[in-house]
């Protein structure tokens, strides 16, 4: 079974359009879809409409969230990342991920297709590309 970990971009993407591909993701069988709070919270707080904000609870029904704490040691994979998204590579980590999956280009193109700490960086449509039904 994958557990796959969301970034708030994937979260807010799903929330944001009903019709996105991104929505199949949560019909997936033999997942485990998880995000951290971190993440969640800041895919709400780009969320401008209760609509979308209601759809992300409606969606996150099905998502574990976790709360993660600060690593205690330097990970260097984690200084190639911006700031903001260390806490998600962390995240990912932590839980004992299969996949984090990350619309992020900026911050993890250049981790696409790496696995790190047992973790696979890929873009949704990627995973998505593997799983059709």
């Amino acid at each position: 079974m994958d557990r796959v970990f969301l970034d708030a971009n994937v979260l807010f993407s799903a929330a944001y359009r009903v019709e996105t591909p991104l929505r199949t993701l949560f019909t997936i069988p033999r997942t485990q879809l998880v995000t951290s709070a971190y993440a969640l919270e800041e895919a709400r707080r780009n969320l401008s409409s209760g609509q979308q904000q209601a759809e992300l609870e409606r969606l996150c029904r099905s998502v574990e969230v976790v709360s993660v704490l600060p690593p205690q040691g330097a990970l260097s994979i984690l200084t190639k990342l911006p700031e903001n998204d260390r806490p998600i590579l962390w995240a990912a980590i932590s839980v004992r991920a299969t996949h984090l999956l990350s619309g992020d280009f900026k911050a993890f193109s250049r981790l696409y297709g790496q696995t790190i700490n047992g973790v696979s960086i890929m873009p949704p449509a990627v995973y998505l590309k593997g799983h059709r039904g």
